[in-house]
């Protein structure tokens, strides 16, 4: 068999049914996949620290600067996929210096600068700027002109002064809950708004992404705050773990409700495309869906949590259970984003075609990039607290 004819072998052996020519290879993996899912840790960490500083859900505090690094370190890679993603990736600014308002990437460029710049990194400051200051006269050597630099000049921590910076605070938290929404909503308006394709064309899909995000956030910094207490060698607070325990059965109850809502939606309308979608999704996604997904990663966390609301265990079981409720949740939704990006583009426009896919190990869309996508931002966290260290805080005045 000469090489012409193993390629053409290869490219059918791919196809099941009638398919366009075009649709064989895929052209969004798994990059695309991490580009809605740190979105949306992103997201729902930010949600849950604003439980705290607006809503005032005290109980919540040990997690609130947890989660807002948090945040800030999975938002500056929120992007690396989709750069990574590109042909020339060197060209990525382009988007930024040539605004198309009628692009809806292009116009998620805009929302990621407003959230990054304006929101979260401004908040950080306000939040830690006094012992920014403090840090400057306490450390010697090059740390000491780091935090002074970071002060960006501002050393006043008068009592006034640091009034200003709770208030303006609050007023940038009370923005930053309706630009996290916006921030994911969108994502979800991207593939939504593709209306060639019935599988994402639904107008649930953005909320869906946002609620979705919330959930996955909330695992995120729950998982996070078990992790860095464990490895402190410290006593973990169980009345806020429990309190995020609550916070995200919740969120699961809503996402499943929803996700629910949309699939019985598309059963009851039954449009053309039904029957492909039918096929599917027994077919091709029955693990990705039905286990991973829904299975281990909602109907599980959900059973597990409402367990532990109803019957008071032991703190040593509670601990095991949210840990492992964190971790089946995050795995959950990442095969949500799976099922949404990948799913979309397994069946052929004709309605009677399926294509394959199988993913690499290395190159570009590989799992190899990926995995450093992945790991980044927990490298870049555990740089933003040994920076920014939580635990090193000095007291407010009056307070403990």
């Amino acid at each position: 068999m000469g090489p012409h004819y193993q390629h053409l072998y290869d490219m059918l052996s791919k196809v099941d049914g009638y398919i366009y020519p075009n649709e064989i290879d895929l052209n969004w993996s798994i990059l695309i996949v991490l580009y809605p899912y740190i979105t949306g840790l992103v997201a729902g960490a930010f949600i849950l620290a604003s439980l705290e500083r607006v809503f005032k859900v005290k109980v919540l505090k040990p997690t609130y600067t947890i989660a807002l690094l948090s945040a800030l370190a999975f938002l500056l890679v929120a992007t690396m996929p989709l750069i990574s993603h590109l042909g020339k990736p060197l060209r990525f600014f382009e988007i930024m210096i040539t605004p198309h308002f009628t692009s809806a990437m292009a116009i998620f460029g805009f929302i990621y600068i407003w959230y990054l710049m304006v929101v979260l990194l401004l908040e950080i400051w306000f939040d830690y700027r006094r012992d920014l200051v403090l840090w400057s006269q306490e450390k010697k050597g090059i740390m000491k002109r780091v935090y002074k630099i970071l002060t960006l000049g501002v050393t006043d921590i008068s009592p006034k002064a640091l009034k200003w910076d709770d208030r303006l605070g609050y007023a940038i938290t009370v923005i930053g809950i309706p630009s996290a929404f916006l921030l994911h909503g969108y994502v979800g308006f991207i593939f939504g708004s593709v209306k060639a394709n019935p599988w994402w064309s639904t107008v649930l899909m953005p909320v869906i992404f946002i609620f979705s995000a919330m959930v996955s956030g909330i695992a995120l910094v729950m998982f996070i705050f078990m992790m860095v207490n464990y490895i402190r060698k410290k006593l973990i607070d169980m009345n806020c773990l429990d309190a995020i325990a609550k916070f995200l059965l919740v969120a699961l109850i809503l996402d499943f409700a929803l996700e629910g809502l949309d699939q019985v939606h598309r059963i009851y309308e039954a449009e053309e495309s039904f029957q492909i979608l039918d096929l599917l999704v027994k077919g091709k996604l029955t693990y990705t869906l039905f286990l991973f997904q829904w299975g281990l990663g909602m109907l599980v966390p959900i059973l597990i949590l409402g367990y532990l609301q109803m019957f008071k265990s032991n703190a040593r079981l509670r601990r095991i259970l949210y840990l492992i409720t964190s971790l089946l949740v995050l795995i959950g939704i990442f095969f949500m984003r799976w099922n949404v990006v990948i799913g979309g583009q397994l069946f052929s426009k004709s309605f009677y075609g399926f294509t394959a896919f199988k993913l690499k190990l290395i190159g570009t869309e590989g799992i190899g990039m990926a995995s450093i996508w992945i790991i980044l931002p927990f490298l870049i966290l555990l740089f933003l607290f040994w920076l920014l260290s939580p635990w090193k805080r000095h007291p407010e005045e009056g307070g403990s």
